[in-house]
């Protein structure tokens, strides 16, 4: 029997103040992923897009107008922001739970945080959370009315004021059987209008795998696990077309977890991306041991790798190692000097505050980030999230505060080398010293192009360090406590 499904999920750029400010948001693409396989087996659905509202009660509207059976809060799995847990957001999904259930809609809930808390979602009101990967098990769950069975694999539910989880379901493997998005049921001129308006270009989302077969111990994987399974070049080429000719989007994040695994599939999908005349540019996630090859990297320009990410964390080998992190200070080095002399840009993941980070921890990626000079940087601090080694490894130490509040927060969850307020302000040490290499870079190399006599030269140094040290001067704490 077809059911009248509301889909929406719980990440509010506006909520997050960091997130809204870089004016640079993606559509739920395993929302609207969701919401086609219900589709596709007959159901009327809709799409509450949570990501550019401003708050939870705006779906308020919609569940009087559409009049749902079901409200799925089916979050982004695909989307980092979502995987961290912020307790904004969880707080906007129990507000629209309990809107729900107010209006005697049931209530089907599936996310990393639900995954690893069922109990604060079905005590809220959630008739059932769907545990880890919930294509397959929303499917089976739509077939059967949408109500709670210990025959189905990969739920969570109440009974009698009783939590009872089932066992999880098996990892989809081919996920060319998966409907594509529903990209129709986003406004995406909403999403075009901010990224012109921001940057001057459209980017949109794709994922192309899921997973990732490396055992980082911080690195939590709810949803997909340890497991690596990729759609075939041809599905996700023939989304890009769809995007980039109806869309009008040039620019593409690849959220993949790892990109580029395989490269047999980076070259089909390059020979299949030229035969379509299509060139777009795309930003990616990577590891620094998986990008030390001339014909890897060869492959990933050829298809359009415009920027990536590379997972350094630490300049310290000694943090890498303890991280079972898999790859070395000079492999992160090496991986730039390729990258660069190709003409992408590379961009350093960093992480402070990792157990028994010392001073000299610290310095070593400092000078890591001053040697390689990437385009950008991400800092964060450890975060201990259930399911991990290294939440086994801290839980102990764990304070009261269990989640972040939003993606700015960066405090860290348990004690530490260091003081709470010292990570704060290394965080804004570490982004003022970037700026002032890059910008002491930039003038040199204006200098140089215009030879410019040594006295401007001289000059024009002893203004930028003067502003770097008015800058020092506003993170006294982490400047000092490093020298």
């Amino acid at each position: 029997m077809a059911a009248k499904i509301l889909f929406t999920h719980s990440y509010f750029y506006r909520l997050d103040k960091k997130q809204w400010q870089s004016q640079r948001p993606y559509p739920p693409y395993g929302t609207m992923l969701a919401a086609a396989n219900c589709r596709d087996l007959g159901h009327e659905v809709a799409l509450f897009d949570s990501g550019l509202q401003y708050g939870p009660e705006q779906i308020a509207p919609q569940l009087q107008e559409f009049q749902p059976d079901f409200l799925v809060i089916y979050d982004d799995s695909f989307n980092y922001l979502s995987k961290m847990c912020l307790s904004v957001m969880r707080d906007a999904a129990l507000q629209m739970i309990a809107m729900a259930k107010a209006q005697g809609v049931r209530v089907l809930v599936s996310s990393s945080d639900a995954t690893d808390h069922p109990e604060i979602y079905l005590q809220a009101g959630a008739n059932l959370v769907m545990l880890g990967e919930a294509d397959q098990t929303l499917r089976e769950l739509m077939q059967q009315g949408g109500h709670a069975s210990v025959d189905c694999l990969g739920i969570a539910y109440l009974e009698n004021g009783a939590l009872i989880s089932t066992p999880r379901r098996p990892v989809l493997q081919d996920l060319d059987s998966i409907p594509a998005p529903a990209w129709d049921l986003v406004t995406l001129d909403d999403y075009r209008d901010i990224w012109m308006r921001a940057h001057g270009y459209f980017s949109l989302n794709i994922a192309t795998t899921r997973g990732c077969p490396f055992k980082c111990n911080w690195c939590a994987k709810p949803i997909y696990g340890n497991r690596y399974h990729s759609r075939s070049p041809e599905k996700v080429v023939e989304e890009l077309s769809l995007l980039m000719i109806q869309y009008k989007a040039t620019h593409f994040w690849v959220s993949d977890d790892i990109f580029g695994l395989k490269p047999g599939w980076m070259d089909r999908f390059s020979e299949l991306l030229q035969e379509r005349q299509l060139q777009p540019k795309f930003k990616i996630q990577c590891r620094a041991d998986l990008l030390l090859k001339h014909s890897t990297v060869a492959s990933l320009v050829k298809a359009g790798l415009d920027e990536v990410w590379i997972g350094a964390e630490s300049g310290s080998q000694k943090i890498l190692d303890a991280m079972d992190k898999g790859i070395t200070v000079d492999q992160i080095h090496q991986a730039n000097t390729l990258l660069t002399s190709m003409g992408v840009k590379v961009c350093l993941f960093i992480q402070y505050g990792y157990l028994d980070e010392q001073k000299e921890d610290i310095l070593k990626t400092l000078e890591m980030i001053k040697a390689i000079d990437p385009h950008d940087i991400g800092i964060s601090v450890s975060y201990p999230l259930p399911g991990t080694g290294f939440y086994e490894k801290v839980k102990l130490l764990m304070q009261e505060k269990q989640n972040w509040q939003d993606s700015n927060d960066l405090e860290t969850l348990y004690s530490t080398q260091f003081s709470k307020a010292f990570y704060k302000q290394l965080h804004l040490y570490t982004h003022y010293c970037f700026k002032n290499w890059k910008s002491g870079k930039a003038i040199m190399r204006h200098l140089i192009k215009t030879k410019s006599p040594n006295q401007l030269a001289k000059q024009l140094l002893l203004f930028h360090h003067s502003l770097a040290h008015r800058c020092l001067s506003r993170i006294k704490l982490a400047y000092y406590q490093l020298q």
